[in-house]
């Protein structure tokens, strides 16, 4: 069966993948776009996850500023100057910057959360567990849980993310590796609001 080869490159440049594999994959899916594009962006994003591991250092840092009242900075790292360039990159930068002026996450990912922050929630929550009368073999497993989220909304690569709740911002991120074809991280943000004092 033929395919539409408007709607393979539209395919690939969504998934990251091959013009072969698009095809390849619009044919099994008996032209179906959807089916296509789901079965696609497993491949694409198990891609994303394998430039994971390649050095990222260039990059934008970019800004945005919410009524003069709220500005942030970010920095996101790729692996070229020719990506860097590329509108889809500066409009993913934009995005995280907004998004960063809109929910003020402290972290960029739980990796950069001190031990001692996670152990002081943790007593918090294991008391709050004890005083509320949670049976003992259950504490441990509920507070875990409660901690879990705490950070979670707190880290900005767990956050969902503003323009599509449905997704993380983390998601969203390796879903710009597989677009664009390099490795990709957020590396830091600054938020400053008007009148906050740390």
């Amino acid at each position: 069966m033929g395919v539409d080869i408007a709607q393979v490159k539209r395919l690939k440049d969504l998934t990251g993948v091959g013009l072969t594999d698009a095809k390849a994959a619009l044919e099994e899916a008996g032209g179906d776009f959807d089916k296509a594009l789901e079965a696609m962006r497993k491949k694409g994003m198990t891609k994303a996850e394998k430039r994971g591991e390649r050095e990222a250092r260039a990059g934008l840092v970019g800004t945005y500023n919410h009524d003069n009242r709220i500005g942030v900075v970010v920095e996101i790292n790729c692996e070229t100057d020719f990506v860097a360039r590329n509108e889809i990159f500066a409009n993913l930068v934009k995005d995280v910057a907004m998004h960063v002026a809109a929910t003020s996450p402290q972290y960029v990912s739980a990796d950069e959360i001190p031990a001692e922050a996670t152990e002081k929630v943790r007593a918090e929550f294991t008391e709050k567990a004890k005083a509320d009368g949670k049976p003992a073999d259950m504490v441990d497993k509920i507070v875990e849980g409660q901690v879990q989220k705490y950070f979670a909304e707190r880290c900005l690569l767990d956050q969902p993310f503003v323009k599509n709740p449905d997704q993380t911002v983390g998601q969203f991120v390796k879903e710009h590796n597989a677009r664009l074809g390099e490795n990709i991280v957020v590396r830091r943000f600054a938020r400053i609001a008007l009148g906050e004092v740390e």
